[in-house]
This record gives structure tokens, C-alpha cells and sequence, in this order.
């Protein structure tokens, strides 16, 4: 062998086409002249497209591989003629898989490549309960989906007379280089290899049509606001035999006008009066599911915040509930009778007569 094509290219015996596209793509950018000014740069990009004009196409490979011979007669893309047809494109922006493909076959028949449907979005709202306990919704959805008259084909489908059924055609050109092919999708069945015999009466030839449908999610104890749930194959279906996008449901808890919610703990605000305060009690407070006793320490201040474990919002991962946290508010009550207003006047001139030893020391230290 007069070149060693792997070793040019750095791949094994045993590359497959895909691997050798890619160590091309990668040489091809590295060593292009109008990108690389290194003095060899232009030489090793004539060597690395003649080795991929003969490794790329099975016949040269297996001839190559066989006889190790580079002599392929005349035309081709190898050697300096390809290299300089190839130095005419842009390659800041250039597609090396299509070049690829386009010059080499890449293998493969040429078909329209599948286009996946998009992905749908819904916006949910939902409460602070149903957040909680999780809930099935159901959900209104107005999309375009595979026809079930022809399963998405468009219709009853032939062999494309103008390619053969190939999904390609190839081209013949003369260059000042030589002669060279190019192949590319068929024009007339858009590199499908069939074409529609006839339409389907349903959705016209599209494949495709639009259906107003209602699906039932059911979404999960815990969920938060912008939380996204991911509904597969209930988007935009896709053409060509491509996939069919997701749905995402995007949910929004409203605001609670009993319970604020800080992550999976949940907090509530309790009246109390003085003397539960004082002496202490064993009080009803409010929790997602009813109401709860919950004991009020002798000597409580306002503003105190009590823990009640478990009692919050359940983790979405599963992990143990968060807390619900009473914060206590001593009232003042704003009118008293008269058997009050004379228990209260006793207090009062006790605490005269023994002040708060604590208020003291804040004074005279």
C-alpha cells in the first residue's frame, strides 16, 4: 500500500461509516486551508479527503481493503481535484455530515427525515388541598394528531417512479477536476421512496389532522408552584413517521387564606387570650386534614411559634412530611365587663407591688 488511509484518517480496520465521518468532520475542520495557516495544513487536507473518497465508499473500501490498491480509475473524489472542490465552501458554517452523506451515500437509502412534533404546554392551577392529597385533572387539548384512517402514511402509498423506491437520485457533473456524482433526495417524493396513490379522504394527504381531545393527569401530593409534569406522546405528532412531542403540565398553587406555605412546611397564624397565655391550655388549631389539639405551654409569649411534626405538606420525592408551625397571638380583648375589668384591676396592682424582677434587671442591671 502506498498510504495508509486508516492510519491517515486515525481509525481502525474495523471503523464503521459513522466513525469515519467523524474523524473526517473532525480533520476536515482542523487542517482546511481558509481556517488552518500552517505551511502542511493544505497537504494534509488533500491527504485526508482522498483517504475518506476511498474509505467512505464500499466498493473502493473493499477494494482497497482486498488488493491494497488506490488505483480507482479515473473521476472520483480523491486527490487534489475534491480537496479544491471542497475548499469553494464556507466552512465556518459548513455542515461536514451533510457534505458527507451527500458525496459518500453514507450507506443508506435516502429518506425525508422524520420530523419530531412539538411539545405542548398547559398551564394548571390547582389549591393548596389538592396540592397536598394529589388529584386527577382532566385536561382540554385542541392539536394535531396521527390520522387513525391512515395510520399517517397520507393515504395508500406506491413506489416512487422517478427514484426507484431509493428516496435518492444522483447527479453527474464535469469539473475541471473530473467527473464526480452527487446524490440527494428525490424531488418529487421528498426522499421517502413512495409516493401517495391515493390521498387519504380524512386528513388529505397531511397524515396528520386535528382532533380536540380531554386527558386525565393525575398530579402527584406535593407539588410545588412550577412544577412540571411530563405527559409522553400527548403533544404535536410528528411528519414523516417522527415522533409525537410531550405534554407539559405546568402547575400554580393559589395562595391559601388560612395557611402560607414555605417549601414543604406550612405555617398558621392562632389566636390565644392572655390567661391561656399565662397558664397555659390545650387549644384546636386548623390542619390540612381538620382540626388538631395542639397544647399551649404555661407562660407563652405572642408571636411564639409552636411545631407541629408531620403536620405540613408531604415531599414530592417521598422523603417525610414537613412541619406545620402555629405562631400564637395573644388578643387584647377590647371591651370588658365588669367582673373582668375588677379581676384585671387586682392583677394589676399586684404586679405593683412585685414587679417583673426580669424588667428590673433590664433596668438597673
Amino acid at each position: 500500500m502506498s498510504k495508509d488511509y486508516y492510519k491517515i484518517l486515525g481509525v481502525e480496520k474495523s471503523a464503521s461509516k459513522e466513525e469515519i465521518k467523524k474523524a473526517y468532520k473532525r480533520l476536515a475542520k482542523k487542517y482546511h486551508p481558509d481556517i488552518n495557516k500552517e505551511a502542511d495544513a493544505e497537504a494534509k487536507f488533500k491527504e485526508i479527503n482522498e483517504a475518506v473518497s476511498v474509505l467512505a465508499d464500499d466498493q473502493k473500501r473493499s477494494q482497497y481493503d482486498q488488493f491494497g490498491t488506490t488505483d480507482f480509475g479515473a473521476g472520483g473524489f480523491g486527490g487534489a481535484g475534491f480537496s479544491d472542490f471542497m475548499r469553494g465552501f464556507d466552512f465556518g458554517s459548513f455542515d461536514f455530515d451533510n457534505i458527507f452523506d451527500m458525496f459518500f451515500g453514507g450507506g443508506r437509502r435516502g429518506r425525508a427525515r422524520a420530523s419530531r412534533g412539538a411539545d405542548l404546554q398547559y398551564d394548571l392551577e390547582i389549591d393548596l388541598k389538592e396540592a397536598a392529597f394529589g388529584i386527577e385533572k382532566k385536561i382540554p387539548l385542541n392539536k394535531l394528531d396521527v390520522c387513525k384512517e391512515c395510520h399517517g402514511q397520507g393515504g395508500d402509498l406506491e413506489s416512487c417512479d422517478s427514484c426507484g423506491g431509493n428516496g435518492f437520485v444522483r447527479k453527474t457533473a464535469r469539473t475541471p477536476f473530473g467527473m464526480f456524482q452527487t446524490q440527494t433526495a428525490c424531488p418529487k417524493c421528498r426522499g421517502s421512496g413512495s409516493s401517495i396513490k391515493k390521498k387519504c379522504s380524512e386528513c388529505d394527504g397531511e397524515g396528520r389532522i386535528r382532533v380536540r381531545k380531554t386527558i386525565t393527569v393525575t398530579i402527584p401530593p406535593g407539588v410545588d408552584n412550577g412544577n412540571r409534569l411530563r405527559v409522553r406522546g400527548e403533544g404535536i405528532a410528528g411528519s414523516n413517521g417522527g415522533g409525537t412531542g410531550d405534554l407539559y403540565v405546568v402547575v400554580y398553587v393559589k395562595p391559601d387564606k388560612v395557611f402560607k406555605r414555605d417549601g414543604d412546611d406550612l405555617y398558621v397564624n392562632v389566636p390565644i387570650s392572655f390567661t391561656q397565655a399565662a397558664l397555659g391550655d390545650e387549644i384546636e388549631v386548623p390542619t390540612l386534614e381538620g382540626k388538631a389539639k395542639l397544647k399551649i405551654p404555661a407562660g407563652t409569649a405572642s408571636h411564639t411559634i409552636l411545631r407541629m411534626k408531620g403536620k405540613g405538606m408531604p415531599n414530592l420525592e417521598g422523603y417525610a412530611n414537613g412541619d406545620q408551625m402555629v405562631r400564637v397571638e395573644i388578643e387584647v380583648p377590647s371591651k370588658l365587663n365588669k367582673k373582668q375589668k375588677e379581676l384585671i384591676g387586682q392583677l394589676s396592682k399586684l404586679e405593683k407591688e412585685k414587679p417583673s424582677k426580669s424588667f428590673l434587671k433590664k433596668i438597673f442591671g
